[in-house]
């Protein structure tokens, strides 16, 4: 067989191969566990789980319910992070990767550099999600002062 044809065909067979064990690591991809914004989701944890580690606090909490084998997953803010269960040991369980998006019922206006969020279902009201402008911080001055009187209301 001809040197070059013998190269070519020897880059070939490289190449399928890599193409092979590129997939089949696909397959072994970690699962995606979804999540929408400001909502909680309950999820099982494999057995012997004695510690949760998330990449990205400011995308995802996770909460363990040691008693029932399961976690709570709230999503604060969007995109993706991961989430790691070891044993008491240290050894990798598992590993699952969390998506955070948004309420499909969320529609945004920019206006200039200002953003507004509404909530759509049925009716547009407004609705405070993060990138929001001035009306993010009024609501928030807002839902903080409401807590603060409930708090007291409750003590008295």
């Amino acid at each position: 067989m001809n040197p070059k044809v013998r190269r070519l065909l020897g880059s070939c067979i490289t190449i399928a191969g890599l193409a092979t064990a590129l997939a089949l690591g696909q397959g072994a991809r970690a699962e995606t566990l979804d999540v929408n914004i400001d909502q909680a989701k309950i999820a099982k944890i494999p057995t012997g789980t004695a510690t949760l580690v998330v990449g990205n606090p400011i995308v995802a909490d996770v909460t363990m319910l040691k008693s029932s084998g399961a976690m709570v997953v709230t999503g604060k803010g969007f995109g993706q992070t991961n989430l790691i269960a070891l044993d008491a040991e240290g050894n990798v369980l598992d590993e699952k990767m969390i998506q955070v998006q948004p309420t499909s019922s969320v529609m945004v206006v920019q206006r200039g550099m200002d953003r507004e969020s509404y909530s759509c279902t049925p009716l547009c009201m407004p609705s405070v999600q993060l990138g929001d402008g001035k009306q993010f911080g009024d609501a928030s001055s807002q839902i903080t002062a409401r807590n603060a009187l409930e708090e007291h209301t409750q003590q008295h």
